[in-house]
């Protein structure tokens, strides 16, 4: 039932968690480099005192905030179980010094 269903359907958005499909992501790739190009003929051709010009921010694509999310609660959940391990550690060792 669900064989024939289009790549850009509600069901592949679902799945995927954004509606890009694989073109976008191409053309965000060629949006980029060609604001690197330009940036690079810019500098090559400035003026000898002249600051060098920075690249510019890549084109936001989908993901890249929830991948950042996901980073930020993965390192949380293992400094909370370091510190759980380290606290088990000290009572075991120092029991005076252990907590509640």
């Amino acid at each position: 039932m669900v064989e024939h269903l289009p790549p850009d359907g509600a069901l592949a958005r679902k799945l995927a968690g954004h509606h890009w499909q694989h073109s976008d992501f191409m053309l965000a790739g060629l949006v980029d480099l060609t604001a690197q190009l330009r940036v690079d003929f810019g500098n090559a051709n400035r003026a000898e005192k002249a600051p060098p010009h920075e690249y510019p921010e890549p084109v936001w694509r989908p993901g890249e905030a929830a991948a950042k999310k996901a980073q930020k609660k993965k390192d949380r959940r293992e400094r909370a179980e370091a510190r759980t391990g380290y606290m088990r550690i000290v009572a075991q060792v120092t029991p005076e010094h252990a907590e509640g």
